[in-house]
């Protein structure tokens, strides 16, 4: 019996979305490591080495003796900085282009005029302080900038194949 139930509430932690997207989230983070790691070691800092006189950030180290080897290893410590930073920017852009993409959703609230607090836009009396208040029209769905940007270069590209449309035809005349 006490199998049965641990199945059951293991099957349904793992059915739950947000265990899923934490696993994908740890799974892309980990392959994305390498790639990132690659682009830094193997594309940017060579540039930048040569660019600073063929120095290898790597191999910059401030040693804390001289009976022992025991070093500070600043130039893995800058490598490592520089990965972060374009980690960071690539996640930024792909968020970024995530939110373009989705529709922008009207607001479905807003402030209660006498006691601020946020009430539904459908709401005649406030929850709160009791007031009447005068229901707030919900604006329609407006299509995301990707979309907008889509159909501009759609209706440009219709208007030009017809322009060209038009010209073979007087051509063929």
């Amino acid at each position: 019996m006490a199998k049965s139930n641990f199945i059951k509430d293991f099957s349904a932690f793992i059915s739950r979305g947000n265990a899923i997207d934490m696993a994908v989230g740890i799974i892309v983070g980990s392959v994305m490591t390498s790639v990132v790691n690659s682009l830094v070691k193997d594309v940017i800092m060579p540039p930048i080495g040569v660019w600073t006189g063929d120095i290898d950030f790597s191999d910059w180290k401030i040693a804390l003796g001289h009976s022992t080897d025991a070093t500070i290893n600043i130039g893995i410590f800058l490598n490592t900085i520089i990965s972060f930073l374009i980690t960071m920017f690539a996640i930024f852009l792909i968020v970024r282009l995530v939110a373009k993409t989705k529709a922008k959703k009207p607001a479905t609230t807003h402030a209660c005029p006498y006691c601020q607090s946020t009430i539904s836009n459908a709401a005649t009396k406030c929850p709160y302080c009791c007031s009447a208040v005068k229901p707030v029209e919900t604006g329609a769905v407006e299509e995301s900038d990707l979309a907008k940007s889509l159909k501009s270069v759609k209706s440009l590209a219709t208007g030009k194949l017809n322009k060209i449309k038009k010209i073979t035809k007087i051509k063929k005349k």
